[in-house]
């Protein structure tokens, strides 16, 4: 079965441990000169050690190099597009990593998560909300690793011919792998741990992304469709203006 782990833990750190804010590093990958000025400097504002790449074959040259916590990424850029990098640095080395896209379009929202970002902002956007944002991904990695260190202890969640094994992070359905990526096989098992209780969008918010904010609501709803195309449409159901329903097949 294939994984669908969250970060790996930064050289020096050990899995589980709380980071100290001054040793947490972003990486921006952003071609505009003002704009990767801007994040740098409000996220330096926060201690953190943020570096920037102009271009995409820099991006993933650094993010080899530096081992980020964080990338805050754009879409288009030269050389290579940021979804492209984004592949690429995920295969080395699962990273959260924040897209910025500056068209409003739901499918290129839904290739991003497919390639392994975790969240995606639209331009023009606001600072605070992507730091706010930024924090909750650290937040949910050093989550992730606490709750790795006690999964051993609970069973696999079995739900008709769907597996999911929450101590290896790795799922499968009717015995084939399923790969997700860790944002999603965060959403897969809060909404499996309730089968059948409708989730509000608000709720998969704060509990998966650690967040609360109407205008996040949209990333839910991205998420789940990313989930549907790779497990099957069957698997959860939407409530019109609530939420969401894990629904297990009874076969």
């Amino acid at each position: 079965m294939t994984g669908a782990g969250g970060a790996a833990p930064r050289p020096g750190t050990t899995a589980g441990a709380t980071r100290d804010t001054g040793s947490v590093v972003v990486l921006v990958v952003e071609d505009e000169p003002a704009i990767a000025a801007a994040v740098a400097h409000r996220m330096r504002a926060e201690g953190w050690r943020v570096e920037i790449a102009p271009d995409g074959h820099t991006g993933v040259s650094m993010a080899s190099q530096l081992a980020p916590d964080v990338v805050v990424l754009d879409v288009m850029l030269p050389g290579i597009d940021g979804l492209e990098v984004c592949r690429r640095i995920q295969v080395e080395r699962p990273v959260p990593v924040i897209m910025l896209t500056a068209r409003d379009d739901e499918t290129d929202m839904l290739v991003g998560l497919g390639v392994g970002a975790d969240d995606y902002m639209t331009k023009p956007f606001s600072m605070r909300e992507l730091v706010a944002r930024t924090k909750a991904l650290l937040r949910r990695v050093e989550r992730s690793a606490q709750l790795a260190e006690q999964a051993p202890a609970e069973p696999a969640i079995v739900a008709g011919d769907v597996v999911i094994d929450r101590a290896q992070r790795r799922v499968s359905r009717a015995g084939s792998p399923v790969h997700l990526t860790p944002t999603e096989f965060d959403l897969l098992v809060t909404l499996a741990q309730s089968p059948r209780t409708v989730l509000t969008r608000e709720r998969l918010l704060a509990e998966v992304w650690d967040w609360v904010d109407a205008s996040g609501t949209r990333t839910v709803d991205s998420h789940v469709k990313a989930l549907r195309r790779k497990l099957g449409p069957d698997l959860v159901r939407t409530v019109h203006g609530v939420g969401y329903a894990f629904e297990p097949s009874d076969q």
